[in-house]
C-alpha cells in the first residue's frame, strides 16, 4: 500500500494478507488471531485443540482452524499442505515448566525445548517459502524470562532466550526478504497463568497471582489484547524499519 492508502484505510491494516498463528485457540493467540483479523488479514488457527480453533474460526468468520503438533514435521507438513499463501506467521504455542537446576529433569527440559523452541524452528521452516514469496513478516512470542533469570524457571528461560536468539539470527540471514521479530511479554492473564496457578499453587492461588503480580512494577498483569496490537503492528507497514527487534511488554518488570 501507498502511504495515501494507508492514511485513508487507517492505521496498521493487513488487508489483503494472510496470517498464520500457532497456539491460535487461546490465550495470546487468541487475541492475535482476533486482532490480525480485525486489521483485515485472513488468518489461519492452528492449534492441537481443533475444537477450539474451530469454535472461534467460526465466530471470526475470516479464519480457518488447522490441526497442528508444532513438535512433529509431519503434522507441520500436513497443515502447510492446506496454505497457498502466507504473508503473516506468528509463533505462539509455548508450555511452561517450574523447578530450578535440581528441580528440573532431563524429560522437563526437553519437553519445553521441543514445545517451545523446536515448534518455532520446524513451523518457521516451513512457512519460509511461503514468506519469502511474499516479503513476509514473523512474530515470535518470547518472554522476558529469555531476557533476564525469573526464580525456578530454568526450562522455561532456556528456550524463551533460544527463541530470542533465533530471532536474531534469522533477521541477519533474511534481512531483505523477511522481518522478524520477537515479543517479550511479562506475566500476562490468560490460561497459561491460570493452568500454572492451578498445577503448582493450587492451595495459595491468589497469594501466588499477587506476587507474581507484584514483580510488574505497574502493579497488574498484561492483558493479551495488549500484546495482539504489537503483533499487529509488526506485521503492518508502519513497521517496517523494525527489523530483528526484541520487543519487552512487561509493565516495566525488565525496567526495574
Amino acid at each position: 500500500m501507498t502511504v495515501t492508502e494507508i492514511k485513508n484505510a487507517g492505521p496498521f491494516r493487513l488487508d489483503g494478507r494472510s496470517a498464520l498463528v500457532t497456539g491460535g485457540a487461546s490465550g495470546i493467540g487468541q487475541a492475535s488471531c482476533r486482532e490480525l483479523v480485525a486489521a483485515g488479514a485472513r488468518v489461519y488457527i492452528a492449534d492441537l485443540n481443533l475444537a477450539g480453533a474451530e469454535a472461534l474460526a467460526a465466530e471470526l468468520g475470516e479464519a480457518t482452524a488447522l490441526e497442528m503438533n508444532v513438535t512433529q514435521p509431519s503434522s507441520v507438513a500436513s497443515a502447510f499442505a492446506k496454505i497457498p499463501q502466507l504473508d503473516i506467521l506468528v509463533n505462539c504455542a509455548g508450555i511452561g515448566h517450574v523447578g530450578d537446576i535440581l528441580h528440573t529433569e532431563l524429560d522437563d527440559l526437553s519437553r519445553l525445548l521441543d514445545v517451545n523452541v523446536k515448534s518455532v524452528f520446524l513451523v518457521t521452516r516451513a512457512a519460509f517459502p511461503l514468506l519469502l514469496a511474499s516479503h513476509g513478516n514473523i512474530v515470535n512470542i518470547g518472554s522476558v524470562a529469555g531476557l533476564i533469570g525469573v526464580k525456578h524457571r530454568l526450562a522455561y528461560c532456556t528456550s524463551k532466550g533460544a527463541v530470542i536468539a533465533m530471532t536474531r539470527q534469522i533477521a541477519v540471514d533474511y534481512p531483505k526478504e523477511i522481518r522478524i521479530n520477537c515479543i517479550c511479554p511479562g506475566t500476562v492473564d490468560t490460561p497459561f497463568v491460570e493452568s500454572y496457578l492451578t498445577r503448582y499453587h493450587p492451595h495459595e492461588k491468589e497469594k501466588v497471582k499477587a506476587e507474581v503480580t507484584a514483580r510488574q512494577p505497574i502493579g497488574r498483569l498484561g492483558k493479551p489484547e495488549e500484546i495482539a496490537s504489537m503483533v499487529r503492528y509488526l506485521c503492518s507497514a508502519e513497521a517496517g524499519f523494525i527489523n530483528g527487534a526484541v520487543l519487552p511488554i512487561d509493565g516495566g518488570w525488565t525496567a526495574a
